[in-house]
């Protein structure tokens, strides 16, 4: 029987990277798609040679089209750190939105399950804690975050609407805080961040009091959930993500207890729009698809930690 094939956008990102590393491990053929614009060749560089993987250099904002069969369409293409959706904030925008659809019509023409990455800031500084995927967010409309939580929400629209339409089999993920290897390291948020500043030697920067909260998951839970939620017979929306919460103050305390006790710690202003609590209620996909994470922070951070550690110089 010939091999499923996943179209994967944003397939040499973080999150991306580890998915297509997921699928060939699985007997998938895989397709990725990626500008670069945040994504790096290195994150696949161990992939290029097998047979089962194709990477295309792609802008998938821009109509483009995918010859022979596709069974899934996995659409991760966009800056997610808000350091470079900041950056590139038309561009995060129009991957949201143009993106959103070229994937959607190639799904749709292919006749493939489409999943699309979306994220726990569509929920934005929330109101309701935990976060249920039933609950409509807080966002600030035109704040300096808004134009990437603005985007998923749109997506995520556009997904429901290819849905109720074209009677598709659309799902829809929503990621929270997630990290683990192939990062970048000036990322901008909180664990790659911290980990630059104990290599680095440096003082772990806390922004605000240190009181708000984030959860944090390791990457191969994330994707253990993806997968499980991509060949389910639910569309969601689905949260993905560690319900164990920690304020930053005590994520800064942990890691300067383990890592470099001689740390201090400094406090920068707070961002504008920063959340101030953040946590999955995954009752969901603990009920319909038989997840929960695994790794602990400890574990997920040395990791990280060692991934970086060997990784500084490349």
């Amino acid at each position: 029987m010939s091999k499923r094939i996943v179209l994967i956008s944003g397939g040499a990102g973080f999150l991306g990277s580890h998915l297509c590393d997921w699928f060939i491990d699985h007997g998938f053929k895989v397709i990725a798609a990626d500008n670069l614009v945040t994504g790096s060749l290195r994150n696949i560089a161990h992939l290029r040679t097998n047979k089962d993987f194709k990477f295309i250099k792609q802008d998938v904002s821009k109509p483009f089209k995918i010859s022979g069969l596709v069974d899934f369409v996995c659409h991760f293409a966009s800056p997610a750190s808000p350091v470079d959706y900041m950056k590139h904030p038309i561009a995060t925008m129009l991957v949201g939105s143009y993106g959103t659809h070229n994937l959607l019509e190639i799904a749709r023409l292919k006749k493939a399950v489409f999943l699309m990455a979306s994220t726990s800031e569509v929920y934005g500084d929330p109101l309701v804690h935990p976060q249920k995927e039933s609950y409509w967010g807080n966002v600030n409309p035109n704040g300096p975050r808004s134009i990437y939580d603005e985007a998923k929400r749109y997506a995520e629209a556009a997904a429901f609407a290819y849905r109720r339409i074209y009677k598709m089999d659309v799902k829809v993920v929503r990621i929270f805080n997630t990290y683990g290897p192939r990062m970048q390291i000036k990322d901008g948020r909180v664990v790659p961040n911290f980990i630059d500043q104990i290599l680095n030697h440096q003082p772990l920067t806390v922004y605000g009091n240190g009181k708000q909260t984030r959860s944090f998951c390791y990457v191969d839970d994330l994707v253990d959930g993806i997968t499980k939620l991509l060949l389910s017979k639910i569309s969601g929306p689905v949260n993905i993500g560690n319900p164990k919460e920690f304020t930053i103050l005590e994520f800064a305390q942990l890691v300067r207890k383990k890592y470099d006790p001689k740390a201090k710690i400094v406090y920068q202003p707070l961002p504008q729009d920063d959340p101030k609590q953040r946590r999955p209620d995954i009752s969901m996909a603990r009920k319909e698809l038989g997840w929960e994470p695994k790794v602990n922070l400890e574990n997920g951070i040395e990791r990280t930690m060692k991934w970086f550690a060997q990784h500084r110089t490349v």
